[in-house]
């Protein structure tokens, strides 16, 4: 079974940085959001906060991005939505009719 963390970045000043918003919005108008196990926040604030862990863990530079892992706990790091997008209809989750890559 696959599980997937949405990485969130909440900025200095407290609000959801812009893109993480857009992508938030991406994920509900394209049927994706229910394929989310977990999100995670990556804090400016809190260097210790459980999404800046994950992205120092896996080598990831900006926000959102996604952890996806498979059963055997391979996991892969999407930090571009429409790849992420992609991966996704290639496995058959989401509304693939409304993929435009």
């Amino acid at each position: 079974m696959t599980h997937i963390t949405f990485v969130k970045k909440i900025l200095a000043n407290g609000e959801l940085c812009k893109k993480c918003l857009e992508v938030s919005d991406r994920l509900e108008s394209e049927g994706l959001i229910d394929s989310i196990n977990h999100i995670a926040i990556a804090d400016e604030r809190d260097n210790d906060s459980e999404g800046a862990r994950l992205a120092k863990k896996y080598e990831v530079a900006r926000a959102p991005f996604f952890l996806v892992e498979d059963a055997a706990g391979h996991v892969e790091v999407f930090d571009i939505y429409f790849k992420f997008k992609k991966f996704m209809a290639e496995q058959g989750i989401g509304s693939t009719s409304k993929v435009a890559l």
